[in-house]
């Protein structure tokens, strides 16, 4: 369908639509800064407005145009991420970065769609949120792979049971939680799942029902917030087990959560600021000076300097979106559109980026990070690729 859709708007190149008189181009930015995903909204958009602060304008046909992001926190909420998109859509923006969590997206998805304003997802994994929207692209890995990963890292620990553990209806969770399961069992692991439903805040009972079972690992993807109480309540009980967890879980939250604990803590992710690489050292090493700077932005980060993968995808998202405009030679959504199935972006820290027919990033790369319970910081364990799953 992206193919098509790019078919049909690439008409609109023809006649370049620049911006206002003013000479500013809206980029929306759709993410959470309040609810359960609130913590890693913000660092994401950490990464966003770094990237901003190094290239806060574009030349268009010899006119220079500044670059305005514009903020709405969709509240981690399905129902008012739709409210959220709609302001992002009646604010005039060319096109739109987010969101940390895959429900809101898919909720936004609908008003971008029937706007024709193309969004571009940072780290929302969930497979639905292209495959149900012609107008979103994304950068990250998919589910399926980090599924697979995670079940593989399981079965490397030597796991051969897995007590599997998500929020009740929520995308993110279920969808990975589903996809964790289906690879563990291919590899001849047994699984036994539940539920919990929103605004949980005693976990006791979930950690027994896997002590009970003979789990040899917990498998939790789900919000911050309640995974801080799983890993509490999972340390006080003094599980033997580990807690795996998907990308949310790579966040200063966690880092806290686990610190002084008897307890491991694994997690799959996007980045890891060790990267030797050029570009994502320059990127880490200019971020935390960056951080450190601002106090206020230092404080969105967790109150440290450590750099979330989701801040990496951030600063890759917005330059991105610029190499999109710039491809268009317009601020026109229907130009940037049919922009981007054919972009390729080589720079990006987080590895290069290229779309495939669906909107999906070719990523094949995924890091398996350890909570340091001495240090509170996160231990790079290995590096997973398709090949090798």
């Amino acid at each position: 369908m992206k193919k098509v859709l790019a078919l049909i708007l690439v008409l609109a190149l023809m006649i370049p639509v620049l911006a206002s008189a003013e000479n500013i181009i809206k980029i929306g930015v759709f993410e959470p800064s309040s609810g359960d995903n609130g913590a890693g909204g913000k660092q994401e958009v950490l990464g966003v407005e770094y990237a901003h602060s190094l290239a806060p304008t574009i030349t268009l046909n010899g006119v220079e145009y500044t670059i305005q992001l514009v903020n709405v926190d969709n509240q981690s909420d399905s129902s008012k991420a739709v409210t959220a998109a709609q302001e992002l859509v009646s604010a005039g923006v060319s096109v739109v970065l987010g969101s940390y969590g895959s429900g809101a997206s898919m909720a936004g998805g609908d008003v971008f769609a029937s706007a024709e304003v193309p969004a571009i997802g940072l780290s929302c994994t969930n497979p639905s949120v292209t495959t149900l929207c012609d107008y979103y692209w994304r950068i990250c890995f998919l589910d399926p792979f980090q599924g697979s990963v995670m079940a593989n890292f399981a079965n490397s620990l030597g796991c051969k049971k897995a007590y599997v553990l998500t929020m009740l209806g929520e995308d993110y969770g279920n969808g990975l939680g589903h996809y964790f399961s289906d690879a563990f069992k291919a590899l001849g692991g047994e699984v036994v799942a539940e539920t919990f439903p929103e605004g949980t805040s005693d976990f006791s009972a979930y950690i027994n029902n896997a002590v009970n079972a003979g789990a040899d690992c917990v498998f939790a993807p789900c919000a911050t917030t309640y995974a801080s109480l799983i890993i509490d309540q999972a340390a006080a009980l003094n599980v033997s087990f580990p807690l795996l967890a998907g990308d949310t879980w790579e966040s200063s939250v966690i880092l806290e959560a686990a610190k002084g604990k008897n307890i491991d803590v694994y997690v799959s992710t996007f980045f890891d600021e060790n990267d030797d690489g050029a570009a994502a050292a320059a990127f880490v090493s200019g971020f935390k000076a960056w951080l450190n700077a601002n106090a206020d932005k230092k404080t969105n980060n967790g109150g440290n300097d450590i750099v979330a993968a989701v801040s990496a995808l951030g600063f890759d998202g917005y330059n991105v979106a610029l190499a999109a405009i710039q491809a268009a030679g317009s601020a026109d959504p229907a130009a940037i559109a049919a922009a981007l199935p054919s972009l390729v972006y080589e720079n990006a820290v987080t590895g290069a980026i290229a779309f495939d027919e669906i909107g999906d990033a070719v990523k094949d790369m995924a890091y398996v990070k350890k909570a340091n319970t001495e240090t509170g910081a996160f231990d790079f364990v290995k590096t997973q690729s398709v090949a090798g799953l």
